[in-house]
């Protein structure tokens, strides 16, 4: 029985008991793993795999099992990325435990945007939502994507400000892809589901455990060029991913706070270890001047492709807020296809949008 590489390693990442180590170890053994669906427990047992679950992954992962998740998750609006994959993030390939597969819903093109990471404690103060609003929408500003959590407090507090200033963020889950945790960011991640990219290694059905947690966070640096801390105290969750930006060989940021805040004791120490301080975005901006340039020509360029009329300017926020497919377009703006096509056209000649295969549409 035959199945497509990509799929079967899909199905081995989804097959409880197959952890991050144990793919390892089979990887690393041949490339006789494409054949796992024809495995006896024997075959499993042989690759380092115990008996018990041997004897489980030979019964359970099969043909019918993998198409059947595949469905589920194209019916839930679920992509799924693998490592070998051409979108796979090439930072995320530079950490130490990259996630062998990675869930999404939303705009995969922020996979490959230069991106940075906000997060900070789940009760900020007054102070703190006041930074994190006035950062986010700095960053931007330029052309960056914010990356965070979707947990409470700070996270939330990024994801909002990008949305409402016409950013572009990315909420990297801890917990199952079609999972909104907490519940009352149940609003919050459909509207980045539509504007931007929600993100998770954990596939549908993956129960929810609090361990989960810190290993999100891995993932949250690995995907940035950088993490910035808004707010944090001694022992703020958001430190575990300053520690995994620093593993990853990237920059850690914190904003300093009054002395006498506890919220503010977990930024102060990492700036005494050694952490960049951030009193605006310029501080976090001023690193990356050799890529912002491009990022800004970009959006200029954009700007001067002639004056765009009233129509051509809806169709392009639309777009700058996700790719659309031409039916999508039809229906969100109830015009006629003729008239439709005739915009689409004029902004491609304008090089202010362009076609993908299959009628999809994005900006320049």
């Amino acid at each position: 029985m035959k199945l497509d590489k990509r799929s079967l390693f899909i199905g081995l990442h989804e097959s409880p008991g197959l952890g991050w180590k144990r793919i390892e170890q089979l990887l690393s053994w041949d490339d006789n793993w494409v054949h796992a669906l024809d495995f006896t427990p024997g075959d499993w047992i042989e690759r380092g795999i115990g008996a018990e679950l041997a004897l489980k992954l030979s019964r359970t992962l099969t043909r019918s099992w993998i198409e059947e998740r595949a469905v589920q998750m194209e019916r839930a609006g679920i992509f799924a990325v693998t490592i070998f994959d051409p979108e796979y993030p090439l930072l995320m390939k530079e950490t130490v435990r990259p996630p062998w597969v990675m869930y999404g819903i939303g705009d995969i093109n922020l996979l490959a945007a230069p991106s940075i990471a906000m997060v900070g404690t789940r009760i900020p103060t007054a102070y703190g939502r006041k930074v994190c609003r006035e950062l986010t929408e700095s960053l931007c500003s330029r052309g960056l994507v914010v990356v965070s959590g979707l947990a409470r407090g700070i996270d939330g507090q990024c994801h909002e400000a990008a949305l409402q200033c016409s950013g572009k963020t990315v909420a990297v889950l801890g917990t199952a892809i079609n999972i909104a945790y907490p519940p009352e960011n149940a609003s919050l991640y459909r509207m980045i589901a539509k504007q931007g990219l929600i993100l998770s290694e954990y596939p549908l059905g993956t129960p929810g455990h609090p361990g989960l947690f810190p290993q999100r966070n891995r993932i949250i640096a690995g995907l940035t060029y950088g993490t910035v801390v808004v707010e944090a105290d001694a022992r703020s969750g958001s430190l575990i991913t300053a520690d995994a930006a620093l593993e990853a060989g990237r920059d850690v940021f914190a904003v300093p706070g009054p002395i006498t805040s506890p919220k503010s004791r977990g930024t102060l120490d990492l700036i005494k270890q050694g952490a960049k301080m951030v009193i605006d975005a310029g501080d976090i901006l001023e690193e990356y001047e050799g890529l912002l340039p491009k990022l800004m020509e970009k959006k200029e360029k954009n700007r001067s492709n002639g004056e765009l009329t009233d129509e051509e300017r809806r169709i392009y926020h639309m777009l700058e807020q996700s790719v659309c497919t031409l039916d999508e377009l039809l229906m969100k703006t109830e015009w006629e296809f003729g008239h439709l096509h005739s915009v689409l056209l004029s902004l491609i000649m304008k090089n202010a949008v362009v076609q993908l295969p299959g009628s999809v549409y994005k900006v320049v």
